[in-house]
Formats: structure tokens, sequence, C-alpha cells
């Protein structure tokens, strides 16, 4: 009988980020971060039960992370490389090839199947979700040899995290996924939006990368192309540079030299107007694709707001939702304070639309996603 215990690795440029998932009791049994891998100072914050425990060390690169990683489970009690159902990976993207959970042995995966060279390795992509887009809502008006030549098109990302709340939000309404219509929004220093139609993503902001659509901690968003030759032009600006700009000093950090949202609202309450302008903008966006996906679906069974930021913030909620009662979204002030559960609801009871702030769960997705496709596997073998 195969067992349900999953380790999910989520392994960015210079972070890990893990979590052992008991599939069948719905629990995270053991979860951390090691972060500012390569830097002077890592740190590693291991999560077990209700108890968390941050170390600083130096952690040189990735093959010492996951060395790290699995000395650290060795010492969970219970736990043993042969408990493992399997190690499911967070791939961002997968291209419009992968769209559902795939075994995996490529760069990246290689240190953890050297670890557990018998345990199926499990990639679950991050545009996978957005595989149901349909071509009008995908395509870039391009020449069509850039598409099918070059595969220029649009992707979407966070498509775990949008996933996991469809999902949790027709199981508040008491409805089957397939017959639901939600605006997802996933809000945090990475931001997206998407259209769900009967459960399936029928659009998201992200694009082919995920610098498109909203504002976001490091990155522009919506930006007109031509600024990029403009920049090219007057400042003699590579596309690298120009790149690098875009990505990683734009967004909240380009408006007021602060991604963080917490920081930027104590600037903002002192009177910074740069602070100000910086979260009013970010809201504004939000806002403007609520309009747009409330115009693409028709009917909405809810709006969803999840993330770092979607799930704690009370102002950017308040800000988004500002103007749009007459659209059927009508915010409770007093119940939009309070958002700690896991769903909360935070509309008015004339609300048309009902709002929901979704604590997200992304490796838990992952783990189920990855969970279902061993299953399937050994029901075909």
């Amino acid at each position: 009988m195969m067992t349900s215990q999953i380790l999910v690795l989520n392994a960015g440029s210079s972070s890990l980020k893990y979590s052992l998932i008991d599939i069948k009791n719905a629990e995270h049994r053991y979860s951390g971060l090691i972060d500012r891998i390569g830097e002077t100072s890592s740190t590693h914050t291991q999560h077990v039960n209700d108890t968390s425990l941050k170390t600083e060390l130096r952690i040189a690169d990735h093959r010492q992370a996951i060395d790290l990683l699995f000395s650290s489970l060795n010492q969970q009690p219970n736990f043993h490389p042969d408990t493992l159902a399997c190690v499911a990976h967070r791939v961002v993207h997968g291209g419009e090839r992968f769209h559902a959970p795939t075994r995996a042995n490529l760069l990246g995966i290689e240190l953890s199947l050297a670890q557990l060279p018998n345990t199926p390795q499990i990639a679950v992509f991050d545009t996978a979700f957005h595989q149901s887009l349909p071509d009008y809502a995908y395509r870039y008006a391009v020449p069509e040899s850039w598409y099918q030549q070059h595969a220029v098109r649009r992707y979407g990302f966070h498509g775990s995290s949008h996933a996991y709340i469809a999902e949790q939000a027709a199981q508040w309404l008491n409805k089957p996924l397939a017959d639901c219509s939600f605006i997802s929004l996933h809000l945090g220093n990475g931001a997206s939006a998407c259209a769900i139609a009967k459960g399936r993503s029928v659009d998201t902001s992200m694009g082919m990368t995920p610098m498109e659509g909203l504002v976001m901690g490091t990155r522009s968003g919506d930006l007109d192309p031509s600024i990029i030759f403009y920049l090219q032009r007057e400042l003699n600006w590579s596309s690298q540079e120009i790149e690098n700009q875009l990505n990683k000093h734009s967004g909240l950090k380009g408006l007021c030299l602060e991604n963080d949202m917490r920081l930027i609202h104590q600037r903002a309450e002192t009177g910074d107007r740069q602070a100000q302008l910086a979260r009013s903008l970010f809201a504004y966006r939000v806002k403007k694709y609520i309009g747009a996906y409330l115009a693409v679906l028709g009917e909405v069974d809810a709006l969803l707001f999840t993330g770092g930021i979607g799930e704690n913030d009370c102002w950017l909620r308040q800000n988004c939702l500002e103007g749009l009662a007459r659209l059927g979204l009508s915010l409770d002030s007093d119940l939009n304070q309070h958002s700690k559960n896991p769903i909360t609801v935070i509309s008015t009871s004339l609300s048309n639309i009902p709002i929901l702030v979704i604590r997200t769960d992304e490796e838990f997705q992952i783990a189920k996603e990855s969970y279902h496709s061993l299953l399937l596997s050994s029901e075909k073998t």
C-alpha cells in the first residue's frame, strides 16, 4: 500500500523551501526555509507543529542546502526515506508541453535524486493550471511565426495557489468546482489575478514571464513595450540591464525604494508621498483587473484574496474594492479587519458576490496533485 507522506521542495535562486506533508491526514508534519543560499550569512527556519526555530549559518550552494534539509529530516521522529511516496518539486515554467504533474529527473532535481535514488520525483508546474486558457486569451497580437517557432504566448503563473483557493472556495460554497466561477487574487511580492470559469483558468494577468500584469514587489507589471526601446536609445542600456531593472528594481521598490508593503504602510501613514503613491498604484491596478475579469466571466460566485498581502492587508483589500459596490462587491469594513481564519468572509450580507480571504497552501496543493499522479500511474500498471 502506498504511503501518504510527500516531501515538497521549492528551490529558488537563493532559497530552498520544503514541507513534509501527510496527504491523508491533511497536515504539514515538518516544514522550513533555507534562505540566502550562497551569501555571507544564510538562515534555516524550521517549523514543527507550533514551534519554530531559526538558525544562522553559512550555506554555500544548493547541494549543501539539500544536505542540511535531509540531515534535519532524519532527526525527526518516525521519519525514514522509505516512508515517502515521492518528492514533489515546484517548477515555475512548464511551457505548452506540461499541464499535469510529471515524473522528472532534470537539473535542479538531481540533488534530491542523489539523496533518495529509489523515490519517485514529481514535477508540478506553476503554469499548468493555466493551460486551459483559450487561444484568444493566451496569444499575443504578434507575428504568427513568433508563436509557432519561438512559443511566444502567455503562460501564467501561481497556478498551484489559484487552484488551491478555488477548491477551498468551492467547498465553502458547497458546490462542485466545475460549477464555480471565481476571480482569484494572489497578492504578495509576486502578484497575479486569475479568472476561473467552471473551475478552470480562462485568463490570468501574468504572461510569457511573471513580469506582466499587476504591480509587484520588484517587477513593473504591465508596461508599454516602447519604453524599452526608449531606454536603449536614451541611456544606451543593454537588454540585460533593462530586464534587470524591470525585474528587480521596479514595482513597489522602483516607486518608493521599498518592496515590503508593511514598511510602505508605515511610511505612508507619516505622509511619505512616494509610499502613498506605491500602495495606491498597487491597489488601482488590482481594481482594474477585478473589473476586467467581471466582464470576462459575466457571473462570479466569489472574489478570492490570498497571498501575503491578500491575506493580511486590510487597507489594500479595502482600496482594491473601493467603488465596486455597484458591481456587486460590497465590503464589510469590520469583517475586513479580521482575516486570520483559513477562510474569512469579508463581504456584507447585501453583496451580490461573496468576498473571501483564503489562506493559500501551495505546498499542500503540489503534494495532493503529485499523490493523485502516483495513484493514476499505479492504476495504469
